[in-house]
């Protein structure tokens, strides 16, 4: 690999890591990055090395958005449930019609968008004196029991979405997390990071058993990927729901039109 493909890559896990840590969506840089420069790699190795890289960028800015929004940590009793379902997906991966997935995730970022866009109060803080870790403080006491099974089906259908496809896991989370326990969009980030650091391990389990990770460009991709998570969380945290609400929207077209190409051929 030449040194031109190697800072190509550093560059875009950076890009990948920004993205992810803001609103979730750097695997559709990262991945279709990694095969282009490497057209002899398979893309299950592709999806399994950025599963690497994801893992380290995501676990720094789980930790950073969890100092600001102490209350996010209670996501870690989802975890298992998002790294079974994970675990799962990635195992079916290789048998799942990709041209059946697109249309619907495209409908699904379509829907996210309008509904963003209708809903101008969605994911906004509530109340900015008393900040994200306030707003988000009771988010699951006296829940009814309804959003609590709501909140487990997300988190395992997304789970094994992750491991199957993957796309727009930590926005979906987001939203999710918004629309089901009522937190703004910053609270609902660093919920997402801690299920999306789980949904991450869980498919590396499963291609790592299977052989299919290239370790060494997995931890190289790992450096660059953290540095970019980090900025985009301190970004988050620094310029608030506003920030997050833009980037999302700019995240949902890209998306969108990625995939779209994707299905009918012209990118892949």
């Amino acid at each position: 690999m030449s040194a031109e493909i190697i800072t190509a890559l550093l560059v875009g896990s950076l890009a990948a890591g920004w993205v992810d840590a803001v609103v979730g969506g750097g695997g559709l840089i990262l991945i279709p990055l990694i095969l282009v420069l490497n057209p002899s790699m398979a893309p299950a190795q592709a999806l399994a090395t950025n599963k690497v890289a994801a893992i380290f960028g995501t676990s720094s800015a789980a930790i950073t958005l969890s100092r600001r929004v102490p209350s996010a940590l209670h996501a870690l009793k989802y975890a298992p449930l998002a790294l079974v379902g994970s675990a799962a997906g990635a195992l079916v991966a290789a048998s799942v019609d990709k041209h059946v997935m697109r249309p619907v995730i495209i409908v699904l970022l379509v829907a996210v968008g309008v509904f963003t866009v209708a809903r101008p109060s969605f994911g906004a803080a509530k109340g900015s004196s008393a900040g994200p870790a306030a707003a988000s403080k009771d988010a699951e006491k006296n829940m009814p029991a309804r959003r609590w099974v709501g909140l487990l089906a997300l988190v395992g259908a997304i789970g094994v979405y992750d491991g199957v496809f993957g796309p727009g896991t930590g926005l979906f989370l987001i939203m999710g997390f918004v629309a089901l326990l009522g937190t703004d969009f910053i609270a609902s980030a660093a919920r997402a990071k801690i299920i999306n650091v789980s949904t991450n391990i869980g498919a590396l389990i499963t291609f790592g058993l299977q052989g299919e990770v290239l370790w060494l460009l997995g931890l190289a991709l790992a450096v660059t990927n953290v540095v970019g998570a980090q900025i985009g969380a301190r970004m988050v945290l620094g310029r608030g729901t506003g920030f997050v609400r833009v980037v999302l929207l700019v995240v949902v077209v890209v998306m969108a039109g990625k995939l779209a190409l994707d299905q009918v051929g012209i990118t892949g």
